[in-house]
């Protein structure tokens, strides 16, 4: 997947679906190394910011 796919990725998902990648990707997946990754970041940073809850529901939702 080039960057510019695994961008377009990332702005089609939710809150709790970057979360769900964030949790449980293994160690070293490209989604979160490089530019993609401070992308990746900021992006979920945002989407928290707009949940009610701060992310709380979705969080628990996920589990760990």
């Amino acid at each position: 997947m080039t960057e510019a796919e695994m961008k377009d990725w990332i702005d089609g998902r939710s809150y709790e679906e970057l979360l769900r990648k964030w949790r449980f990707a293994k160690v070293g997946d490209p989604f979160f190394r490089g530019e993609t990754g401070k992308y990746y970041s900021e992006r979920m940073a945002k989407a928290r910011s707009k949940t009610s809850d701060n992310g709380v529901s979705a969080s628990k939702s996920i589990g760990w």
